[in-house]
């Protein structure tokens, strides 16, 4: 009796056991019930979504060029022509300042100090700031990756080799060494034999900012890498005589793979940062391009007439680092394998 509640009925045929989800579907399962996740998910493809619709907003919403100055220009608002750069009313009613928020299509959010939409700057500032921000994270995560795999799982010589390269960009400060290393390049340029970068060129902080956080990813993949080699199974492929180039594609990659994708909102979120840092220095992204950190730079002159041109992309660069954060540590549980032991013994 017992054996045939167990088994079945005689003559029935033993059902397959339902499979194992796989570590992508549970993860995007386990995100997908993440309310934080998803609402920061959200958040952030609203913010791209305003970034790629900014040259329609600047041509045919606000008619305006966010990149030319327009101190004489003059909008027309509720029917009266209005001067976009105005006389000063405080004080000795010395010197000029920009209007001030309309919250209507054209200077939604006021001017700066030459006359030009910061609403539109803002949603251009954007594109290069998660333009840059996102192929710094690319360049960060194939450096860092290619450098901890190969010096985890060669060790030796190269392990040794790679290891103190690494040691050295980690012992600067991050900051110090981006500035230092954005004073002399945007300066002069970048040529290694056939391949020139041009001073003032939007690749240089790029790959600025996407070198110095290389130690920031490949020292816990070297560390993962030099775990996954004593595994058994890679020892194994090692006694049988499989060639090293398919242990690293079908045994370490796939299994460091989720490491750099949890690394990908985390890392974008730190060259966000470095970038609006570089630029608000007048050492990342150059004139006329403009970017979030650009936009405060210039605000600063304006903070007490104007706050609201130095306030609006600071804003925007706390919302979006805050949304990319939540949605890494919400990924970064999703995609743990230790998370499962964790939900089962709460």
């Amino acid at each position: 009796m017992a054996l045939e509640s167990v088994l079945g009925p005689p003559g029935d045929t033993p059902r397959p056991a339902a499979a194992s989800e796989g570590v992508w579907r549970t993860g995007f399962r386990r995100l997908a019930s993440d309310r934080g996740a998803v609402i920061a998910l959200i958040l952030l493809l609203c913010i791209v979504l305003c970034a790629v619709l900014a040259p329609f907003y600047a041509s045919h919403i606000a008619h305006t060029d966010p990149f030319h100055s327009n101190i004489d220009g003059e909008i027309e608002i509720d029917g009266q022509t209005v001067a976009v750069i105005q006389a000063s009313t405080e004080g000795l009613g010395l010197g000029q300042t920009p209007i001030g928020p309309t919250w209507h299509a054209a200077y939604f959010l006021g001017a700066d100090n030459q006359g030009r939409d910061i609403a539109a700057r803002i949603l251009y500032g954007a594109r290069y700031s998660l333009g840059i921000a996102s192929a710094a994270t690319l360049i960060c995560l194939v450096l860092g990756g290619l450098l901890g795999v190969v010096a985890g799982f060669f060790g030796g010589l190269i392990d040794l080799v790679l290891s103190r390269i690494l040691d050295v960009l980690w012992a600067f400060p991050v900051y110090l060494l981006a500035i230092s290393l954005s004073i002399v390049l945007i300066s002069k340029g970048i040529e290694i034999g056939p391949f020139t970068l041009e001073a003032g060129s939007l690749l240089l902080p790029i790959v600025i900012i996407g070198v110095i956080f290389v130690p920031y990813v490949a020292r816990p993949i070297r560390a993962q890498v030099l775990t996954l080699r004593r595994s058994d199974f890679v020892l194994a492929a090692i006694g049988f005589g499989v060639p090293s180039h398919r242990i690293l594609l079908r045994d370490i990659l796939p299994n460091v793979s989720t490491t750099l994708i949890v690394f990908v909102p985390l890392m974008m979120a730190l060259n966000m940062l470095t970038e609006s840092a570089l630029s608000f220095l007048s050492i990342g992204v150059q004139e006329p391009d403009a970017s979030w950190g650009t936009i405060i730079q210039d605000g600063l002159a304006l903070l007490y007439t104007r706050p609201l041109v130095a306030l609006a992309p600071g804003l925007a660069i706390a919302v979006s680092v805050l949304a990319l954060n939540v949605f890494g540590d919400a990924l970064r549980d999703a995609l743990d394998p230790r998370s499962k032991l964790k939900i089962g013994t709460s």
